[in-house]
């Protein structure tokens, strides 16, 4: 383990521990080992397989946060607390799940098999009571430190009850989560805006996938955490060791233990006693009482005294978190681990994704005594009377917890469009904004908007200027308080109602993630926006595809989008971001090229926010580009507005005769109107198609085409045939017309469209990087000028 950490003070629990209920726990902590070791084994060696691929299920892993995960949930829990567990743990939470009766044994025996429990804790798709879904490592254990800020929010805006209980966000880690560059993003976030509540629990056993963790980490995870102000709390030796220290040899042999490397270490628990025996002779020879300390032990013994680690000595960790209980300063314990504690694997650096095999299952079992055919009852092999262990059961906290309120919907007045003769889309969201902050409406106090530092430049400034940010304590600008002229005026308060973040769009997409959770976990709803620059939604990505994996409700609004912004260079320039708009699940993208078009999409995009049943997040690709707008007779407004929610509509519609019709997307309007208004002369009735979301249109024509598949029988029986809203505008154009597609992003966002009814297709986009230029040249390079969208009309009217 090399090298002694800093002492952690001694820890006084508040009450001291109940012996028969210290006894209680390590019954159940036994018997969550064997029903998470057990679910593995059945789901690899006793289950049918179809496809002849391992399960797998991480027996090492779970075994090693036994302890921990027991002194958790059935002591130090409160039914306020929230807490995502580490993703290779999931057996042992669905086990401690099945205990308290919030999980079923069906869903057990599927265990990583359709239907069942989940691989990982899955907040949409397991049945027990799963806070933050995790899997992708790191994002877990940072969600929770967001969620704590997110409560902090909720609290002193006065949208829970008054004195409602503050929860602890906890997150339970594995030491090589550590290694996610994403945690440190959060830690220095989480500083700023001066995190409560938050315990980060670390199962340091030392051993990741691959191999040994570095024996100097703890070091610099208690500089780490030290340095953003979280108490530190280093576990390492249980009660055994700890008074052995005061015995024969016993100081020399936890100075011993401390210097040992991991490696090291990590053998010798796997070769067991005699091998540790053999080591202290060699290594301490000469060192008085050792004969004496070695003498008291046989190898068994011996072997239990030397792995006799902090995070596996319930009465240790109990009085860690008691001690820690009531203090608002967020909490970072080091708890010492053996990886494959309890099991033949136990210290083996292969044994991550190693599973015990028959044998050693029926020997475990013996040890565990557990009668055959009672291998999933709940209580059997306890040594503690059934009875008992229900009542303890259903007296412990975590398990009162009732479900969290429905939050009432939040009305959706309508939204106008601001008025002017040319203006891009992310101008048009700001004074959309800008007006909405005018009034304390229903709608505006739950809006909470949130930027990596670019608030000024994706034009939420407005709305700032006039809701503040949000912060525990009030701090005015020194600017404003100097009498410096500035059009920002950025008041710090608790009732402020943007989060101002630093450029880390990881940090975006969690926070978005947890502020569109505040209802299921808070009671709260929230409307979050978030913006951002459209190119570096890439930078978030892993966040944004764990946001909508959890179920959360958002939007990011993110600008400029494609090469619009052509004088930044290819870096700041955007091609495939429409394609994860539409291939990410739970999160719709619209791009609209008008101000009226914006206005229907965030109006039709609140109430989306809160549509239990077919609702979801948003993204919203918007341009710094300036374009003439269009005015609209009055009489169009109804079709025209619905049309727009669910993907497109006609701007200009074709005849029955056209031979050509232009389908584009977002800013790039002007130069295909250009373009349109010159191949009119050769092809009347030529149709101009504004698609205002790719996403919505393609999901739509996806849903009906699976449904012709399936045979939907409703349909069948009234005759009817199911279809969509791009095959109804389609339908419109002559079958054997032509048509070009054009998109400021890659052209395959579109060219999907000419397979709606098989129309012969160019499709126009982005498909290289750009480089610094003008407008006019950037469109030229990649082909989405006028000039280009007529010889791509050419080609298909030849």
């Amino acid at each position: 383990m090399l090298a002694q950490p800093r002492r952690t003070p001694a820890l006084t629990p508040s009450n001291p521990l109940d012996p028969k209920t210290l006894a209680m726990l390590r019954a159940l902590e036994r018997k969550v080992l064997w029903l998470a070791t057990w679910t593995i084994h059945n789901a690899n060696h006793l289950r049918p397989s179809r496809d002849g691929l391992k399960v797998g299920g991480h027996q090492s892993s779970s075994a090693s946060v036994a302890t921990l995960m027991t002194a958790l949930y059935f002591h130090t829990l409160r039914p306020e607390d929230r807490v995502a567990v580490k993703p290779h743990a999931s057996p042992v939470f669905h086990a401690i799940q099945y205990l308290l009766g919030k999980q079923s044994r069906e869903k057990l025996e599927r265990f990583r098999a359709y239907g069942g429990a989940q691989s990982y804790p899955s907040r949409t798709k397991d049945i027990d009571d799963v806070d933050f879904s995790t899997g992708s490592v790191g994002l877990g254990v940072a969600a929770t430190l967001f969620a704590s800020i997110v409560q902090d929010y909720a609290h002193l805006h006065r949208m829970v009850p008054d004195g409602e209980r503050m929860g602890r966000m906890i997150s339970l880690l594995g030491d090589a989560e550590l290694d996610e560059g994403n945690i440190y993003e959060a830690l220095l976030e989480g500083w700023k805006h001066d995190v409560r509540n938050c315990w980060w629990i670390i199962d340091y056993n030392r051993q990741s996938l691959d191999g040994v963790v570095s024996d100097a980490l703890f070091r610099k995870i208690e500089g780490f955490f030290d340095n953003v102000g979280w108490n530190v709390v280093t576990l390492k030796f249980g009660k055994q060791l700890e008074a052995a220290r005061h015995g024969p040899a016993g100081e020399a042999v936890l100075d011993w233990i401390d210097r040992c490397e991991n490696q090291m270490y990590s053998a010798l628990t796997f070769k067991g006693g005699a091998a540790w025996r053999e080591r202290l002779q060699r290594d301490l020879s000469g060192t008085s009482g050792l004969k004496e300390l070695l003498d008291q032990h046989d190898d068994a013994s011996l072997g239990r005294l030397m792995t006799n680690l902090g995070g596996h000595d319930l009465e240790t960790i109990l009085e860690a978190f008691d001690a820690a209980d009531g203090n608002e300063t967020p909490h970072c314990f080091v708890a010492y681990t053996i990886k494959g504690w309890g099991l033949p694997l136990a210290g083996h650096k292969d044994n991550h994704a190693g599973l015990m095999n028959p044998e050693q299952l029926r020997t475990f079992q013996q040890l565990m005594n557990v009668p055959d055919g009672h291998e999933w009852e709940p209580f059997a092999g306890l040594d503690i009377d059934e009875q008992a262990t229900r009542s303890f059961l259903s007296r412990v906290p975590f398990a009162q917890r009732q479900p969290t309120p429905v939050c009432e919907k939040i009305a959706v007045p309508a939204i106008e469009a601001p008025k002017a003769d040319k203006m891009s889309t992310q101008e048009a969201f700001g004074k959309i904004l800008f007006e909405l902050a005018r009034e304390r409406t229903p709608l505006a106090e739950r809006i909470v908007t949130t930027s990596p530092d670019v608030t000024v430049s994706t034009n939420l400034s407005g709305w700032v200027n006039r809701r503040g940010i949000f912060h525990r304590t009030e701090r005015s600008d020194a600017f404003q308080a100097e009498k410096i002229a500035s059009p920002q005026k950025w008041q710090m308060a608790p009732a402020g109602q943007h989060i101002e973040l630093g450029i880390a769009e990881h940090n975006l997409f969690l926070l978005l993630g947890q502020l569109g959770l505040s209802d299921k976990l808070h009671g709260a709803r929230l409307l979050p926006i978030g913006t951002v620059y459209d190119p570096f939604i890439n930078r978030g990505l892993d966040a944004l595809i764990y946001a909508c994996y959890q179920g959360a409700r958002f939007m990011i609004v993110a600008t400029p989008s494609g090469v619009t912004l052509a004088p930044e260079g290819g870096a700041h320039q955007s091609i495939g971001t429409p394609l994860i708009g539409m291939s990410q699940d739970g999160l719709t993208y619209y791009e609209p090229a008008f101000a009226d078009e914006l206005a229907i999409v965030l109006q039709h995009g609140f109430n989306h926010l809160q549509d239990d049943e077919v609702g979801g997040s948003l993204y919203l690709r918007l341009t710094t580009r300036s374009i003439e707008q269009i005015q609209r007779p009055p009489t169009e407004n109804v079709d025209w507005a619905a049309s727009v929610v669910k993907g497109g509509y006609w701007l200009r519609k074709p005849t029955g005769s056209s031979t050509l019709a232009l389908a584009y997307c977002g800013a790039i309007a002007p130069e295909v109107l250009e373009a349109a208004t010159e191949l009119a002369q050769t092809h009347p009735g030529l149709g101009v198609l504004a698609v205002t979301s790719p996403d919505a249109l393609y999901s739509d024509w996806d849903k009906a085409q699976r449904a012709r598949r399936a045979g939907d029988k409703e349909q069948t029986r009234k005759g009817e045939k199911a279809s969509s809203h791009a095959e109804t505008l389609l339908a419109e154009l002559p079958q054997d017309a032509g048509l070009v597609t054009i998109i400021d992003g890659h052209p395959a966002s579109l060219s999907w469209l000419g397979a709606v009814q098989r129309n012969r297709t160019q499709a126009l986009g982005v498909t290289k990087f750009g480089q610094s230029s003008d407008l006019q040249d950037a469109f030229r390079l990649h082909g989405l000028d006028a000039d280009s969208i007529i010889a791509a009309a050419r080609v298909l009217t030849a």
